[in-house]
C-alpha cells in the first residue's frame, strides 16, 4: 500500500466535522481493489487493469482522491490520471480514453462528496499549485453536477442493451431491414466467426482499425495500447474477427465486467460491408454476452452530430440517453476541443500514407487523453 500525499483539503465548518482528503496510487494500493470490486457504480474502466494498460502505453500516472486514510478500508474514491502533454497542455482526466467513470462515493452522504468544500478546494490547489489547465469527470450519473463549481463540457448519446430478456425476444427487437436481415444474409454468404485474444488476431483486427480511422480521418491507437489492454486485462478482454474466405473483413474489441460487456472498439473493410459483418458480429456478441449470462450490453458513447451511428445502435434495439462530461474550472470547457477533431488536421491524417499513420498514432495519441 502507498499514499502518495496526505494532503489535506480541509475547511472548517461550523456545522460539520473537519475532513480530509488524501491521494494515494491505485496501482500499489491494494485497497483500490477491493473498493473497484465492491462499489455498485465501478465498471471495467475502474479496474487496476485499465489503469495499468494506460500506464503501460501512454505514461500517464494514476491517482485516486479518497477520504480513507492509510491503513483504513477505503469506503470512497475518485481515479484520475495526470495527462502532461506540450500540444495539449496538462490536465487530470477521470479517466482518458474511458468512456465513463463515476465517482465512487458513499451512498451515506458521508465521507468524500462532490459538492464538499473539502473537493472544491482541493480542485482549486491542484489547478493553481500543480498548473494543471482543468480537471475532469466523466460520470454516467449526473454526480457531476453536485459541484458548483464543475459545469457540463463535451456531451454525447451513451447507449444500452439490456440482455436479460430472452434471446429469441432480443432478436425480434432488432431492426427487421437493418439488422435481422443483414444477419442472414451475412450466414448465408458463410461469414466466418473467431473469438479470442491471439496474436493473429490482433493483427488482423489493427490492420482493419488502420482501414477504418483512414475512412474517418482519425489516427489510429498505438497498436501497443491493444497489446497492453490484453496483457493486462487477460481473459476479460475479447476481439472478434469475420472473415470471408479467409480475409478479415470486420472486427471488434469487448471487455467484460461482472454483468456487463462492453463494446469498445469496432473496425471494417468497406470494400466487404455488402457482406453484413459488422451486424453479424454484434449479433454474436449478443449470443455470447446472454451465454455467459451478462445483463447489460454497454454500447458505449456517440458523438451528438454522428446520426448515423446513434441510428445504428438504436436499430440493436438499444436505449440512448445523454451523457456529459463535467470540468473544473468554468473557464476550461472552451479548451476542450482535440487536435485530431479539427478539419484541418482531420484532412492531413486522410493524406498520411499507411505505412506512417500507425507511426503517428504512438507518436500523438498519447496527447489526447
Amino acid at each position: 500500500m502507498s499514499t502518495l500525499s496526505a494532503w489535506v483539503a480541509s475547511v472548517e465548518r461550523a456545522d460539520a466535522p473537519l475532513t480530509q482528503l488524501f491521494t494515494i496510487d491505485p496501482l500499489s494500493d491494494s485497497r483500490w481493489d477491493d473498493l473497484a470490486a465492491s462499489h455498485p457504480k465501478a465498471s471495467v474502466f475502474h479496474q487496476k487493469a485499465w489503469l495499468q494498460a494506460l500506464s503501460r502505453t501512454y505514461g500517464y500516472r494514476p491517482l485516486a482522491l479518497t477520504s480513507s486514510p492509510e491503513g483504513k478500508s477505503l469506503t470512497d474514491g475518485i481515479v484520475f490520471c495526470l495527462v502532461r502533454s506540450w500540444i495539449t497542455g496538462s490536465r487530470m482526466v477521470s479517466l482518458p480514453f474511458a468512456d465513463h467513470c463515476d465517482p465512487l462515493l458513499n451512498e451515506n452522504g458521508e465521507g468524500l462528496q462532490l459538492d464538499s468544500p473539502e473537493v472544491s478546494e482541493w480542485m482549486r490547489v491542484e489547478c493553481n499549485t500543480q498548473h494543471q489547465q482543468y480537471i475532469e469527470l466523466r460520470p454516467l450519473s449526473s454526480d457531476g453536477r453536485a459541484n458548483g463549481l464543475m459545469i457540463p463540457g463535451q456531451s454525447f448519446w451513451f447507449h444500452t442493451l439490456d440482455l436479460t430478456p430472452p434471446l429469441a425476444k432480443i432478436f425480434t427487437g432488432l431492426h427487421k431491414d437493418s439488422m435481422q436481415r443483414r444477419i442472414r444474409h451475412a450466414e448465408k454468404e458463410q461469414v466466418s466467426y473467431e473469438a479470442g485474444s491471439s496474436d493473429q488476431l490482433v493483427d488482423d483486427f489493427y490492420r482493419l482499425l488502420v482501414i477504418t480511422r483512414r475512412r474517418h480521418r482519425l489516427l489510429p491507437q498505438p497498436r501497443a495500447w491493444f497489446r497492453n489492454l490484453i496483457a493486462c486485462t487477460g481473459e476479460n478482454v475479447r476481439i472478434r474477427v469475420a472473415r470471408k474466405e479467409h480475409v478479415p473483413v470486420a472486427a471488434m474489441l469487448t471487455l467484460h465486467h461482472r454483468n456487463t460487456v462492453v463494446y469498445k472498439y469496432g473496425c471494417s473493410d468497406e470494400r466487404f460491408h455488402h457482406l453484413a459483418a459488422m451486424p453479424f458480429l454484434y449479433w454474436k456478441l449478443i449470443e455470447e454476452a446472454k451465454g455467459s449470462a451478462s445483463e447489460l450490453l454497454d454500447l458505449g458513447r456517440t458523438d451528438l452530430d454522428n446520426e448515423s451511428l446513434a441510428v445504428f445502435k438504436d436499430r440493436l434495439g438499444a436505449v440512448r440517453r445523454p451523457l456529459s462530461y463535467f470540468r473544473y474550472p468554468s473557464g476550461a470547457v472552451a479548451q476542450g476541443v482535440k487536435p485530431s477533431g479539427h478539419p484541418a488536421v482531420r484532412r492531413l491524417f486522410a493524406a498520411l500514407p499507411d505505412v506512417v499513420m500507425p507511426w503517428a498514432g504512438r507518436l500523438l495519441y498519447r496527447h489526447m487523453g
